[in-house]
């Protein structure tokens, strides 16, 4: 069995209002064609805060749409990015926030669920770091009782955190199920300096979700080798933890995606093959 090779949604299309990272309202279908000719199997579906009622993960009507074109195209999805929990922390200090997000997050849950998706990405990165102990505190008992939830869906919550491997692993032993894992993302990984194999030996049997890019030390997204991510290294460790989940695409991007997503994706192909990721 084969890992399964995504986008991030709306990096094979021009940028949506200008946004590096933004769910395409009204070109989103299109995306999925351009991932088959691609040959990618998955599109990690992106859940903005911005218009968030606008995105088809929040309807019936929506997600019988999302249903089609997967049928349409053979192009799944299976994870969604929550980037929505970024601007609006289910850990933030003030309750009238993270009550409406709890309800939000139920929502995304439940029609997640009606789509097979497996992993929901959770940024606690930037407006949602994990930056003192309290909210490590706050965040821990909200993640805890989604538990039951996730238990009854099938589905994971997949932890991204600006966090070193230590604090992250310990943060996943607080919260302590199976339902609860790690998102990696090794361009991320290589801004704040950290060592991947440090990384992989705290965590890496529990990573479901993996997140291709490439950033200088301390700085922006670069095109893919030419940053600070060891990306011989990663892979390499890697196969030690006989890794199931999907590698998405959510590497560098200029105005319109498409090309230089393409000339990226033949890099990191060569690169895994390299290192014994045949299928690919």
């Amino acid at each position: 069995m084969s890992n399964d090779f995504g986008v991030m949604q709306g990096r094979l299309l021009p940028k949506y209002k200008g946004r590096y990272q933004a769910f395409p309202i009204g070109m989103w279908k299109y995306e999925f064609e351009l991932a088959k000719e691609c040959g990618l199997d998955l599109v990690e579906f992106i859940f903005d805060f911005n218009d968030s009622e606008k995105n088809p993960l929040m309807s019936q009507a929506g997600i019988n749409e999302i249903i089609s074109v997967i049928q349409q195209t053979g192009v799944s999805v299976k994870t969604i990015c929550a980037d929505y929990f970024m601007e609006a922390p289910l850990h933030s200090n003030q309750k009238s926030i993270a009550n409406n997000s709890w309800h939000i997050m139920r929502r995304v849950i439940d029609n997640a669920a009606l789509l097979g998706v497996e992993d929901i990405v959770i940024p606690c990165v930037d407006q949602s770091s994990l930056k003192n102990q309290e909210c490590v505190d706050r965040f821990v008992s909200i993640i805890r009782n989604f538990i039951p939830i996730l238990e009854k869906n099938n589905i994971n919550f997949s932890l991204e955190t600006d966090l070193a491997p230590g604090p992250f692993l310990n943060l996943i032993k607080r919260i302590d199920s199976k339902r609860v894992r790690v998102n990696y993302d090794i361009g991320n990984s290589a801004s704040m300096g950290y060592n991947p194999l440090e990384e992989l030996e705290a965590y890496g049997t529990i990573i479901s979700d993996i997140h291709i890019k490439d950033r200088m030390l301390g700085g922006p997204s670069v095109v893919l080798g030419e940053g600070n991510a060891n990306f011989d290294l990663f892979f390499i460790n890697l196969k030690k933890y006989s890794y199931k989940g999907p590698f998405i695409m959510q590497a560098y991007r200029d105005e319109e995606g498409i090309y230089v997503f393409n000339k990226q994706l033949i890099w990191i192909k060569e690169i895994m093959k390299k290192v014994g990721y045949e299928y690919l």
